[in-house]
This record gives structure tokens, sequence and C-alpha cells, in this order.
């Protein structure tokens, strides 16, 4: 990650796009006043300093991601690789793994997961202008989701999406009578 990569993310998802030009004061100033803003300010200055490599930054980048899992129950390790213009619809739940490759402008909202199931050598990858509902769950090896998806909420991925999909798991609801 470059200085350039993270002013581009801080000045989409802390600033806004059309708000302005980039200035680390407008940065703080945002984020400062709007607490759903701060968590990606602090997630992206964590994550800059995780690419770095540096034992003492990693240390501190781990200690910023620990404390925002902390406050906010949103877990998004270091080392996942998100493009600019991430949003968060509600801070609760949500879990990232860092095996994962996520275009622009990726929509979560609360209580899901993206991980994988065995191991660590697969890799998760979300196209640019995705949406996920909530309680969404995507769990699988090597999967891929094309661009401009939208997974409904309560879905459960573990397969591939094809580009300019709507994608959401049938439920059904089967009520049982009890033998007494």
């Amino acid at each position: 990650m470059t200085i350039d990569f993270l002013k581009e993310c801080l000045l989409l998802e802390v600033i806004g796009k059309g708000r302005g030009d980039f200035t680390w004061g407008r940065v703080i100033r945002h984020a400062w006043r709007q607490p759903k803003r701060r968590f990606l300010f602090w997630w992206r200055i964590a994550s800059y300093l995780y690419s770095i490599k540096n034992k003492i930054l990693n240390k501190i980048a781990h200690k910023i991601n620990r404390s925002l899992y902390f406050k906010y129950n949103t877990e998004i390790e270091l080392g996942a690789e998100i493009a600019p213009g991430l949003y968060i619809g509600h801070y609760s739940g949500i879990v990232i793994t860092q095996y994962c490759t996520i275009g622009r402008n990726f929509n979560i909202r609360q209580n899901t997961t993206i991980g994988l199931k065995n191991g660590n050598t697969n890799k998760v990858t979300i196209g640019d202008n995705v949406k996920i509902g909530a309680n969404s769950c995507i769990i699988s090896d090597n999967i891929r989701i094309g661009d401009n998806v939208t997974i409904g909420a309560c879905s459960f991925v573990n397969k591939d999406i094809p580009e300019n999909t709507i994608y959401y798991t049938k439920k059904e609801n089967i009520c049982v009578p009890q033998i007494t």
C-alpha cells in the first residue's frame, strides 16, 4: 500500500466523494466528528502501517486493529486488500479474513462474515460495486464474486457468483406439529 493509495481511500471514505481536495486536517476533522468514518480512518491507517513490514509499525497496527475490534465489534483483519470506497452500514458482527481481495465501492452490512473454509493458501476475491446484505455468510476456498453483484440479506455463499447478478438464498419455513 502506498501513501497515495491511503490518501485516495481516506478521501473517498472519510471526507466523502465530491467534498473537496485531500488535506490531513480535513481528514482528521471528518474522522473526529463522525464516528462511522472514524473506524474507516483508523483501519486504513492500521492497514497502511501493517503494509510497511516493520516490527514496531506492525505492533502499532495490531494494537489499533485490536482496539477497533473491541470498540466497534468489527474485525477486518490486517492484510485484507480492500480498494477505495469501503462502506459499512452498521458496525456490528462483521468479520473479513486477511486472505481476501475486495474491489472498489464495497458495501457491507451488519453480522456478515467473509472467510475461508480451509487453510490460508486460498483467496476470496470480490469485484467492484458489490453490496452484501445483513446476516450473510461467504465461506469457501478460492471463491470469486464478480463486479456489480448484490447479495441479499441472510444469504449463504459457497460458490462463485458471475458479474451483474443478484444472489439470495431461498428460504422455506416448515412447521411440523409435535407428537406428544
